[in-house]
């Protein structure tokens, strides 16, 4: 079976190397990169399942080189950066990235995050194929399940693997109200500790790919004080 492959950016070349050795004992094949010139090439041209990323890099930043990936690949992407403030995640979760780890981390719980993001991916697939049979209409938007695809009027929307996931539990569940703690465990398969702003990126993603208006949206909505839903039509 061919291993499953990591692309690693860092440009701290003992934190490549470290981060490398971990993922490797865990059976992955890991491609290296220093910076973001380097992760984009070697993203659009290699075979890889996962990207871990830092944010402050020469020649390219990491969240500008994960705005460019995104606009090739749904991969996923877990940024790292030695800032923790709500407002530093928000922004890299914004720009594309499924997870977001703050230095210094522990090299085991990064390994258990990539494994995480990978199985995700995996169940979805890389959506390139057509939609098949079944499918769930609500209004503008159809959900082949099958296929872990979504189009608005009849167009496919370009959806990460988490945010087919988010969709999936909502078109599943038309009208039905959310609270972010329960999406995150439903869609993480982690406890929820503190994932309001997670969550509210990842839907704030989604509805500007899939509402005619954002900022008045149709479909994806808040229900202030209690979480979110998906409006049926």
């Amino acid at each position: 079976m061919e291993k499953q492959k990591i692309l690693v950016v860092d440009d701290d070349r003992e934190i490549v190397r470290a981060i490398a050795i971990n993922l490797e004992r865990e059976g992955f094949q890991v491609l290296c990169a220093y910076d973001g010139l380097q992760a984009l090439e070697a993203a659009v041209s290699s075979d890889i399942q996962l990207i871990i990323m830092d944010v402050m890099m020469p020649k390219m930043d990491g969240l500008s080189a994960v705005m460019k990936i995104r606009e090739k690949r749904n991969i996923p992407i877990i940024v790292l950066s030695a800032k923790s403030e709500d407002s530093d995640k928000i922004l890299g979760l914004s720009m594309g990235a499924d997870d977001y780890v703050t230095k210094p981390f522990n090299p085991m719980e990064l390994v258990a995050r990539a494994k995480s993001q990978i199985r995700r991916y995996t169940s979805l697939g890389d959506i390139h194929t057509e939609p098949g049979v079944n499918v769930i209409h609500n209004g503008r938007l159809a959900f082949y399940p099958d296929d872990h695809v979504l189009t608005a009027d009849g167009e496919t929307v370009r959806l990460t693997a988490t945010e087919t996931k988010i969709v999936e539990l909502l078109m599943r569940n038309a009208g039905r109200i959310f609270p972010a703690e329960e999406i995150y465990r439903r869609v993480w398969n982690e406890p929820a500790f503190s994932v309001e702003n997670t969550v509210m990126v990842h839907i704030r993603r989604i509805r500007e790919k899939i509402e005619l208006n954002p900022k008045e949206p149709e479909y994806l909505k808040v229900v202030w004080g209690i979480g979110y839903k998906m409006e049926k039509h």
